[in-house]
């Protein structure tokens, strides 16, 4: 059960990311009409911080945190 909930992180994980960059190569490329660039830079922030969420999770300290917590949990700790 943990395994699977492990692989649908990551796949998220990645998920978030591409669509990141898949917004952002959109953005560079397409012209956006003058009535709706308000919205599309709006929604672009959105999905830029949930990148950044993303991105923090991984290489930060939440993540080392999560695992030290399992350890302990799991009772593997070394002493």
């Amino acid at each position: 059960m943990e395994k699977i909930k492990e692989v649908y992180m990551y796949l998220l994980g990645a998920v978030v990311v591409a669509l990141c960059f898949f917004l952002a190569y959109l953005l560079i490329f397409t012209p956006i009409p003058e009535s709706n660039r308000d919205i599309v830079t709006v929604a672009f922030g959105l999905i830029l911080s949930w990148g950044g969420a993303v991105v923090g999770y991984f290489y930060g300290s939440s993540k080392s945190s999560s695992d030290k917590t399992k350890i302990i949990a799991n009772g593997n700790a070394e002493k």
